[in-house]
């Protein structure tokens, strides 16, 4: 099923959901070191590679880092090929002087946020679809 591309209705519908927990970016140098454990989500750098996964499992697997993230799923079904929605939440965050790092998924953005400005990202994500009806 493909995405939503027009970014009027991607803004309204974006519906931003805050998942429980904090999550936490650490760099390994061999996935050997993450014991099965299932990560979040991940990607390989020539320095190693990024796994995103719960401070928890970071913490019992001894795993460094050094931003512990609140994690926002924006809800609405998005097309990877859609123009302008990373745009602008990340323009109503830096606004608001939030830094955000962000997944895209097949189906949907996931936004990474300090733990501390999770409820302020909430207020701004939702001030910026109520302002695009």
């Amino acid at each position: 099923m493909a995405g939503e591309t027009n970014l009027a209705l991607l803004l309204r519908n974006m519906r931003p959901h805050l998942n429980p927990g904090e999550y936490v970016f650490c760099c390994v140098a061999d996935q050997a070191l993450l014991l099965g454990t299932p990560v979040l989500g991940s990607f390989q750098e020539p320095e190693g590679l990024t796994v995103i996964l719960a401070r928890e499992q970071a913490d019992a697997l001894g795993l460094l880092y050094d931003y512990v993230a609140a994690w926002i799923t924006l809800t609405v079904q998005s097309d990877l090929a859609a123009v302008g929605l990373t745009a602008a939440f990340a323009t109503a965050l830096g606004k608001a002087g939030i830094s955000c790092n962000v997944i895209a998924g097949y189906h949907h953005d996931h936004l990474f946020v300090a733990s501390a400005d999770a409820e302020r990202a909430m207020a701004a994500l939702q001030q910026l679809a109520e302002q695009a009806e």
